[in-house]
């Protein structure tokens, strides 16, 4: 029997199952485990080269008749925003984020939970515990960080800290050449604020402070109504076959 030793990565393909982006299509996903004393080196290798990362896996499309997703990330030095997103910005100036280990709380599966209720109440997520969601936050073998955003305080110039109820979320791996937004969420009773552009915009931001290059964003899926707000965010780089291309 054949052994391999736990720090070298297998490869597995999944079955088809049902595209959630694109009616009619059909998905497959390549992934692996980012476990062991070289989990962080993979996931970058892994997340440059396309991958995602979800608890301890690492995945990318693989269909054999679409190519429609593609990995996205922010060139955050050369971004400047949009007016309308000038506006959220200032429509959100309240708002403090604040970045802590990757630690789950009952507040932060509250707003979660309605979240996802009230956006993706057809989706895959939709039954996940107070459980699943602790390990989707804990279960991390790379450098994962959690954004909360509440309202600024009297203290928020000293602390960095914002007070009051959780509005958003975002969770967070940083990487040696940028931030990349596993997964985010905010409270749907506050949708007028754009809570999902405003963090990517804080993101941004974060990124550019920490010496960062990148915002990694995830999949733009060409065609697909709900992620077209990605290509918004430009400059940005998108990688296609020959290797990351940029997009003004």
């Amino acid at each position: 029997m054949t052994s391999h030793p736990r720090d070298t990565p297998q490869f597995y393909l999944t079955a088809p199952s049902p595209c959630p982006y694109l009616l009619g299509k059909e998905e497959r996903k390549v992934f692996t485990h980012i476990v062991g004393k070289r989990a962080r080196e993979l996931n970058e290798i892994l997340t440059q080269g396309g991958f995602r990362r979800s608890q301890t896996i690492a995945y990318r499309p693989a269909c054999e008749a679409c190519r429609a997703c593609v990995s996205v990330r922010v060139i955050v030095d050369e971004f400047a925003p949009s007016p309308n997103m000038r506006r959220v910005l200032r429509q959100n100036d309240d708002l403090v984020g604040s970045a802590a280990p990757n630690r789950p709380s009952s507040d932060q599966y509250s707003v979660f939970r309605r979240y996802l209720d009230s956006r993706h109440a057809d989706g895959g997520m939709v039954d996940m515990t107070v459980l699943d969601y602790s390990m989707m936050v804990e279960d991390s073998h790379v450098e994962t960080r959690i954004v909360e955003y509440r309202r600024r305080g009297p203290d928020t110039a000293i602390n960095g800290r914002g007070r009051g109820e959780i509005l958003a979320v975002c969770l967070t791996d940083v990487l040696s050449d940028g931030l990349s937004m596993v997964y985010s969420f905010y409270d749907p009773e506050e949708s007028e604020r754009s809570l999902g552009t405003f963090m990517i915009l804080d993101h941004i931001a974060r990124a550019r402070a920490m010496g960062l290059r990148y915002l990694y964003l995830g999949y733009w899926v060409d065609g697909s109504p709900k992620m077209d707000y990605k290509a918004r965010f430009r400059p940005q780089e998108r990688l296609m076959p020959q290797g990351w291309e940029r997009v003004e």
